[in-house]
C-alpha cells in the first residue's frame, strides 16, 4: 500500500499553495464569523491528516475499490434522504454521532475516482452508445439522490467535472459537436419554459434566485444578498478596509449576507482585504489548479492523468462559479470558494483529492 517514493518528485510547491489559501481562509473566516474560525482550523488539521496518508498511499489503491467507492457513495446519499438532518428546507447532512457531513461534497471526489477508473477501463470504446449511455446512468443515479435533497448547486459541479473527464478521455470532436448542436436550442427552449407562469422545471426558490439576478429591482427581496455582495467588493477598494473591522456598514456587521462564512465569503475578502486580497484568492487558487493539471500530464498512467484533470476542474469550476455569483455575473448558485469558504466536509474533500495528486505526482511517468 505505502511505497518508497523520492523526495524530489514531492510537489512541495502545491503543498504551499494549499496553506498558504488556508491560512489566508482562518483569518478571513474568523473575520466574517468568528464562532467558526476553530472549526475551520480544525478543518485543515482533519484535511492535513487526510492528505497525509492520501498522499504517500498508492493511488491505485483506490481504482482498485472503484465500485466499492461509488456503490458507498450511494448508501450515503440514500441515507440522506432516509435519516437526513433538514436546515433551511434542505435535507443535505448526516449526523453519525458527533460527525455531522455532507455525503453530496464527498460525492465530487468519489465521482473523479469511478469516472476516472471506468474511463481508462473502456478507454478503447469509449465513443460507443453502450459506454457513453452506462457513464450517463451512472453518472445519474448520484445525481437524481443529489437533486433531490435539493442541491442543485452541486448537482451543476458534478456535471461539469464528468464533462470534463470524458472530454479528457478523448471523446469523439463529432460527439462534442452533436452535443452543442442539440445543447443550444433545448438550452434556449428550457429558458422559455422556465419564463412561464406556473412552471413546475425549477423550485421556486430555483426561479426566485434566477429572475432576482435577471431583474434586482424588482425582486429586491430576493437580490439583496447578491446586490449587497456587489457593493461590499467595490467598498474594499484598492487594500480594502481591514480584517475584523468594527465598521457598522460592512456585510458582517450589518447583516446585510446571511452566513457570509459560507457562500459570499469573496464579499467579505473584497470588502476588507480590497482588490489585493481578491487578486491573491484568484490568483492562489488558479495556480494550484495549474499545478493539478502538471502533475497529470506527468502522470504514470491514464487514471492518473484523468484524476488529476477532475480535481483540477472542480477547483477551477467551483472558483469561476463563486466569484462570479459575488460579483453578480451569474445567478446565485451556492457554490463554495475552495479551500476559502467555510464547511468542514468540503474543506476536508479538498484536502484528500490534494492527497491524491500529490501521490500521483510521486510516480511520474518517466519510472
Amino acid at each position: 500500500m505505502f511505497r518508497q517514493y523520492k523526495l524530489r518528485d514531492f510537489r512541495l510547491r502545491l503543498v504551499m499553495l494549499v496553506y498558504a489559501i488556508s491560512i489566508l481562509s482562518v483569518f478571513v473566516v474568523g473575520s466574517a464569523a468568528e464562532e467558526y474560525q476553530n472549526q475551520q482550523i480544525m478543518g485543515i488539521v482533519i484535511g492535513s491528516a487526510a492528505m497525509l496518508v492520501l498522499t504517500f498511499m498508492d493511488y491505485r489503491i483506490l481504482l482498485n475499490f472503484a465500485w466499492v467507492i461509488y456503490t458507498g457513495n450511494l448508501v450515503l446519499l440514500l441515507l440522506v434522504d432516509l435519516i437526513g438532518q433538514e436546515s433551511n428546507g434542505a435535507k443535505r447532512w448526516l449526523k453519525l454521532g458527533f460527525l455531522r457531513f455532507q455525503p453530496s461534497e464527498l460525492t465530487k471526489l468519489a465521482l473523479i475516482v469511478f469516472f476516472a477508473y471506468f474511463f481508462t477501463k473502456y478507454r478503447e470504446k469509449l465513443n460507443s452508445f453502450r459506454v457513453i449511455l452506462a457513464s450517463l446512468i451512472l453518472l445519474g443515479i448520484p445525481l437524481a439522490l443529489i437533486l433531490s435533497q435539493p442541491h442543485l448547486s452541486a448537482t451543476i459541479t458534478i456535471m461539469f467535472i464528468f464533462c470534463v473527464l470524458i472530454f479528457a478521455a478523448g471523446l469523439s470532436y463529432k460527439i462534442i459537436g452533436s452535443i452543442f448542436a442539440v445543447m443550444i436550442p433545448s438550452a434556449i427552449i428550457f429558458i422559455n419554459l422556465i419564463m412561464q407562469e406556473g412552471q413546475e422545471i425549477l423550485n421556486p426558490y430555483q426561479l426566485k434566485r434566477i429572475m432576482a439576478w435577471l431583474d434586482p429591482a424588482k425582486y429586491a427581496d430576493n437580490a439583496y444578498q447578491q446586490q449587497n455582495s456587489i457593493i461590499a467588493i467595490g467598498s474594499g477598494q484598492l487594500y480594502g478596509k481591514g480584517l475584523y473591522n468594527t465598521d457598522i456598514s460592512s456585510v458582517k456587521n450589518g447583516n446585510f449576507i446571511v452566513e457570509p462564512q459560507t457562500d459570499f465569503i469573496f464579499a467579505v475578502t473584497g470588502e476588507e482585504l480590497g482588490f489585493i486580497g481578491c487578486a491573491a484568492v484568484i490568483i492562489l487558487l488558479a495556480l494550484i489548479v495549474l499545478e493539478c493539471l502538471w502533475i497529470g500530464s506527468k502522470a504514470r498512467d491514464y487514471e492518473g492523468m484523468l484524476i488529476c484533470c477532475g480535481f483540477g476542474g472542480l477547483i477551477a469550476f467551483q472558483t469561476f462559479a463563486n466569484v462570479c455569483v459575488a460579483t453578480g455575473l451569474m445567478p446565485n448558485t451556492g457554490v463554495p470558494l475552495p479551500f476559502v469558504s467555510y464547511g468542514l466536509t468540503s474543506l476536508v474533500m479538498l484536502y484528500m483529492g490534494i492527497g491524491i495528486v500529490l501521490n500521483i505526482g510521486l510516480q511520474p511517468k518517466k519510472y
